[in-house]
């Protein structure tokens, strides 16, 4: 049937085997009612730029266990106004774009996509045990708002798929996590990625008697780069400091030069690092360490093990104080630190699936709450 205005509206009807079922436990049930006594429409996809709707009786059946409900219909999810193609597309686009892009191609209110997106993921999990099998994981935390707003995020690396989150970044959090995943899967977890943070590691070794902590490259490069910086920052002073404008203005500027990767400087960078090897040797000495710690993880196993214990000598008699402390920190942490090398486990595969999830919350706060179709 085609209205005055264009839309196709079909009656459709189920068929007897899928007549009179219980929404939420499938069981064929009693008839009760004939419900508001008025045919129900449902959403469905358009034909092409043409508003398309189901159009069906919703009679209600009295269940032994959920009362007096709705009877399921065999194209749409319970509580629903579209098809399950419908919710089912709007899912997928979701997962894949903004809602404010969403909205408009399907021609549906902003705040629509996410009931839906509530509905499909319910549906999706009441048939999936996120937490089954897991021996692998990696915990991070990733801004998703100004104003120090945390997600603490748990990734499976076996699969690369998102495990769970929740907003927080403390040791509250993490127990959450642990309490939901029950104490014969926590025996069960073999190995952990994340970085330093105690409020990470605490719980992990309280709750999680038989994992191994690995802690991720990405935050050991960092202290390194860190130490690094607080030389350059220190030579940098103490030239202004000591009235050698030259040389401190020699020194400005070389920051992103003694950060980035040799392989990637550019043959003006490559000039600019050659002077500051002629003019600082102190802070020269600190970019060939910082450099030299990234190398542990570029070789083989047994010779990045040779290769650490070379670089904590060097680095406890380079007479660099932010060295000194960071290989006091390596040697404290050095169990976590070898576990990574020896497994191949990083961040990287945690961040992934973490910044789609951040993006999928930034993109539901950029788009504009109007347009309440």
């Amino acid at each position: 049937m085609v209205e005055g205005d264009g839309t196709v509206v079909a009656s459709v009807r189920p068929t007897a085997r899928e007549r009179d079922r219980c929404p939420h436990c499938r069981r064929r049930c009693a008839g009760y009612d004939w419900g508001e006594g008025r045919r129900r429409r449902w959403r469905a996809l358009d034909l092409g730029t043409t508003f398309a709707y189901l159009e069906a009786w919703a009679p209600r059946v009295s269940c032994h266990e959920h009362g007096v409900v709705v009877a399921a219909v065999p194209w749409a999810r319970h509580d629903a106004g579209f098809t399950r193609a419908f919710e089912d597309q709007v899912a997928w686009l979701a997962v894949r774009t903004n809602k404010t892009a969403v909205a408009e191609l399907m021609r549906i209110a902003w705040r629509t996509v996410g009931w839906i997106c509530e509905r499909v993921m319910a549906e999706q999990r009441a048939g999936r045990d996120l937490f089954a099998g897991l021996n692998r994981i990696g915990v991070d935390e990733i801004s998703i708002r100004k104003g120090q707003r945390y997600l603490t995020v748990v990734v499976d690396h076996d699969t690369g798929g998102l495990v769970w989150a929740a907003a927080g970044r403390d040791k509250a959090t993490v127990e959450k996590f642990l309490d939901l995943l029950g104490v014969e899967r926590c025996k069960q977890l073999r190995l952990v990625s994340c970085d330093m943070a105690s409020w990470i590691t605490g719980p992990i070794a309280e709750r999680c008697p038989n994992a191994t902590v690995c802690y991720d490259p990405f935050h050991l490069i960092k202290l390194a780069t860190d130490a690094l910086d607080d030389v350059r920052r220190e030579v940098w002073n103490e030239a202004r400091r000591g009235g050698q404008k030259q040389l401190a203005a020699e020194l400005k500027g070389a920051r992103f030069v003694l950060w980035k990767n040799p392989g990637n400087l550019t043959e003006r960078q490559q000039l600019k690092l050659a002077r500051v090897q002629q003019l600082n040797q102190r802070l020269y000495r600190a970019y060939l360490l910082a450099q030299q710690l990234r190398q542990i993880y570029r070789v083989p196993v047994d010779q990045a093990v040779a290769l650490l214990d070379a670089w904590l000598k060097w680095a406890r008699r380079c007479r660099l104080e932010p060295f000194v402390k960071l290989a006091r920190t390596i040697t404290e942490q050095r169990p976590g630190i070898e576990a990574a090398i020896r497994h191949g486990l990083s961040r990287w595969g945690v961040r992934r699936p973490a910044g789609q999830a951040s993006d999928r919350l930034s993109a539901a706060r950029a788009a504009p709450p109007a347009d309440r179709r």
